[in-house]
């Protein structure tokens, strides 16, 4: 089963990336024209990207959240929000369940915790309807791994040709393919990997309110050819 590394999430850098709204307000816009109605989130964390997935149209959301320390906060913020479900398992553990169920599954930075990406692409796949869509967020270039990366759970970053031939091993169309986040490099090669730092609030605050919003309108505009990380949304065929 590909699970996803057993840890226990770093609650510091969990609370910096809540600082990086506007980015994760990029991720949900690109991701939107695809969720349709049932989306399944794996890999919810503590339902920070729930609520975005909840404002851009989606009637239910199912947040699949296996680790120990992050499923109770999970549970608890939407204990009273009869449109979200939240699992303590992994997707595969459910797939009986769930097959064929969503119109979407949703995998922000969780693909690459996972040891065997592979399966578990083949168990999104699974929980699709005919036509839903997979779309998936992970940390892109090799080049780029950290020990920040490592102390994570990350198995790896991705390139973009060997997630796309993923995606078409298990019989996805791919709808959009494209690196994101050029701007963010630079930093994180200084930071991560030069000089073997984590992030803090307020580094990823600044750089959420003063780079994003550039980011995000010029790559609008021009696809870059590598960036910080990597979208891809496949469409079951």
């Amino acid at each position: 089963m590909g699970n996803i590394a057993e840890l226990t999430y770093f609650g510091r850098d969990l609370e910096a990336m809540s600082f990086a709204q506007n980015y994760h307000e990029w991720i949900a816009d690109e991701f939107s024209p695809y969720l349709g109605k049932e989306v399944a989130e794996v890999g919810a964390g503590s339902g920070d990207f729930t609520d975005l997935i909840l404002e851009r149209g989606a009637d239910r959301v199912t947040c699949f959240e296996p680790s120990s320390n992050m499923f109770p906060i999970l549970e608890e913020r939407h204990v009273d929000n009869s449109r979200v479900e939240t699992m303590p398992h992994y997707l595969g553990e459910c797939l009986e369940d769930n097959r064929e169920r969503f119109d979407a599954a949703v995998y922000v930075n969780v693909l690459e915790h996972v040891e065997h990406d592979v399966d578990e692409v083949g168990f999104a796949h699974g929980s699709l309807k005919p036509g839903g869509h997979l779309a998936i967020l992970v940390p892109a270039l090799e080049w780029l791994y950290s020990d920040f990366d490592s102390q994570l759970g990350h198995y790896r970053r991705y390139r973009k040709e060997n997630l796309v031939g993923v995606l078409e091993d298990h019989d996805f169309e791919i709808k959009a393919a494209k690196y994101f986040d050029m701007a963010g490099i630079m930093p994180w090669y200084l930071i991560m990997v030069m000089f073997n730092k984590s992030l803090n609030s307020g580094n990823v605050s600044t750089y959420d309110k003063l780079v994003i919003p550039v980011s995000r309108f010029l790559e609008g505009k021009w696809a870059p050819s590598i960036g910080k990380n990597l979208l891809v949304i496949g469409r079951k065929r």
